[in-house]
């Protein structure tokens, strides 16, 4: 008797198997990893691996596109909706960025100006990300930019911009212009820790007193990202 799964397409695999898992929980979320193609993302040559659940090199950039349960517990933990401001770190192949922009621009008629800003410092990687955004119908909705992520966008901006924050590399702290870019209730997600191992760190600022915030921080769980390089980060 064939199984039900080996029936099933990779893509429709790997999304069973995340819930199985009890990784992927919302159908905001499902929905996104339905509608953006993992394949369009990965580089050249490696697009028969696509929905495999582990990271892939990003040529010899030394970069990797995440594995998807990585993704999906991100994306998860950071409770995105519609309309959101974020400001992703490390764009990679600009595959996590499509996610986002798919959910907090969902059903918008029309974006006036980009929801999703996202930092790379490679510059192939920068030019790969956005033919691939391109691709996916985000040109509008994503902002890629070439720069130093451990300083925030704009470079060194004291001013609260974002909504939601992810970091997807590995930290040796939380940068100090990403903590002050992020909203009042507004959550950070970073690895923190020394390579080759970080704990994932879901975080929240709270007003503690009028005009004053801090992180409420939350441990969720051991991972192997890059290291962040940056003047606020790990030096190059």
């Amino acid at each position: 008797m064939v199984s039900v799964e080996t029936t099933l397409d990779p893509k429709a695999n790997l999304i069973e198997s995340l819930k199985r898992e009890g990784l992927l929980k919302s159908k905001t979320v499902e929905q996104a990893l339905l509608s953006i193609r993992r394949e369009d993302f990965v580089w050249p040559g490696y697009g028969g691996s696509a929905y495999f659940d582990e990271p892939l090199p990003l040529g010899d950039t030394g970069q990797t596109i995440s594995a998807p349960h990585m993704v999906t517990i991100m994306l998860e933990e950071a409770e995105l909706c519609q309309g959101l401001k974020v400001l992703e770190i490390g764009t990679g192949s600009g595959y996590n960025a499509a996610l986002i922009a798919e959910i907090v621009s969902k059903r918008a008629k029309e974006i006036d100006q980009p929801l999703v800003v996202t930092i790379e410092r490679n510059a192939k990687l920068v030019q790969f990300a956005k033919e691939n955004v391109k691709r996916a119908g985000f040109e509008k909705t994503v902002q890629v930019v070439e720069g130093d992520g451990s300083l925030g966008y704009p470079q060194e901006s004291n001013e609260m911009i974002y909504d939601r924050i992810f970091v997807t590399a590995g930290a040796p702290f939380i940068p100090p212009f990403l903590e002050k870019q992020l909203k009042p209730e507004g959550i950070i997600l970073v690895p923190v820790g020394e390579m080759p191992y970080q704990t994932l760190i879901k975080a929240k600022k709270v007003e503690i007193a009028r005009k004053k915030y801090e992180l409420k921080k939350q441990k969720l769980m051991g991972v192997m990202f890059v290291p962040l390089l940056g003047e606020s980060a790990y030096q190059s």
